[in-house]
């Protein structure tokens, strides 16, 4: 049997990238898949990938009322919320240290990637409670974990989702919501290989990862873990997924 047959999942950020293959994972896996993202026709692309009933939405992570409504929306249609993937989010070439990046370059991180993961458990966990559970799998990253020099806004972003998915743990294991999130060192998406390109200090820790590049399919794998019943006992974690680059 599909490991999450009979569940529906939530997830932003999955008309491309690592969003794009956890939705094509999970929905051959049995869930009916809400594919969320800011781009309708990547959203739409991704839906028609994954199959099995997947429906995309435009969703504006950083918009509560946008979100909300897209949530609503999921479970209007499938009649029920499973699994929350908080995974719309990324940095860019503009990012450096406290003290050389732009002050909007900050913001643009934190409201993307903290703001949003925040309003998406804000509006997702009550409908996970009301399914009588379920998990949120929130995206952190490998820099929360180590030091990276010249990422501070990106840095900030994803430690404050390691700090807030570890309260929301403890807060909601009352109600059987797991609240767990990925590490991922740099991952061979698009976004990252142009990244890595013009980034001296992102090339170093591709190249130092231990077991070869990461693909956006091994972090879809990770999160088909969170998101099924073998890791029913498992919350407040956070997963790196980093080819050994936390430990080198």
């Amino acid at each position: 049997m599909p490991r999450l047959a009979g569940k529906v999942a939530f997830i932003t950020g999955a008309g491309t990238g690592i969003g794009r293959a956890t939705a094509i994972l999970l929905a051959r896996e049995g869930a009916k898949v809400a594919v969320a993202d800011i781009d309708a026709a990547a959203a739409d692309e991704t839906a028609q990938l994954a199959g099995n009933e997947a429906m995309a939405i435009l969703t504006d992570v950083t918009d509560p009322d946008i979100l909300q409504k897209a949530i609503r929306a999921t479970v209007d249609k499938f009649g029920r919320l499973d699994v929350l993937h908080n995974n719309a989010g990324g940095s860019t070439a503009q990012d450096d240290t406290a003290v050389n990046a732009p002050i909007e370059e900050f913001w643009r991180a934190i409201k993307l990637d903290l703001f949003g993961t925040f309003l998406g458990c804000r509006f997702g966990i009550p409908e996970l409670i009301k399914a009588g559970g379920g998990s949120v799998i929130n995206m952190s990253s490998n820099v929360a974990l180590m030091g990276v020099a010249g990422r501070d806004c990106y840095t900030a972003a994803k430690g404050g989702i390691a700090a807030i998915t570890r309260s929301l743990a403890v807060a909601y294991a009352p109600q059987r919501v797991r609240v767990n999130a990925i590490a991922p060192s740099a991952t061979m998406t698009d976004r990252v290989k142009r990244l890595i390109a013009g980034n001296a200090a992102l090339t170093r820790l591709a190249d130092s990862h231990l077991l070869g590049l990461i693909e956006p399919s091994d972090i879809a794998n990770a999160a088909l873990y969170l998101a099924s019943d073998d890791s029913r006992m498992v919350t407040g974690q956070v997963l790196p997924v980093d080819s050994g680059v936390t430990i080198s």
